[in-house]
């Protein structure tokens, strides 16, 4: 199931030319995971203090299609494209309405490798099966 998040872009996001800074998109896919997670009631507190556990980011891949700019509001989607026992493979993209038309402009996707890891140890762990459950 595809989840989508609106960003909307701040002076913050962009560099001197007024366009976003292409590191910036990855904070604008953390957000719309975080908020996906949190959909399925999967809030990060409460994964480490139930759990013992958390995701990280072990491997990004990115490809930029167009630029956006100050004021411009995305949609940022999230979707499970991979489920392993220890990570995910989240496939995520920004995309803009443009204007007059009903079809949105895509500027960025990528797919981003969560790993669950031992909160005490950092080390890799099996994803416990209720949060595994979620993406089956």
């Amino acid at each position: 199931m595809m989840f989508k998040w609106p960003v909307r872009v701040y002076w913050e996001d962009t560099d001197a030319g007024g366009i976003v800074f292409y590191a910036n998109y990855l904070k604008f896919f953390e957000r719309a995971r975080t908020e996906w997670l949190r959909s399925f009631g999967l809030e990060q507190q409460n994964l480490l203090k139930e759990h013992q556990g958390l995701f990280i980011v072990s491997e990004t891949q990115m490809k930029y299609h167009q630029p956006c700019r100050l004021d411009d509001l995305l949609s940022v989607s999230a979707k499970a494209q991979e489920v392993g026992k220890a990570s995910l493979v989240i496939a995520q993209t920004a995309t803009r309405l443009d204007g007059n038309s009903d079809v949105p402009t895509l500027l960025c996707e990528g797919s981003i490798r969560i790993g669950w890891v031992n909160a005490q140890t950092l080390k890799p762990a099996r994803i416990p099966q209720i949060i595994l459950d979620y993406f089956l």
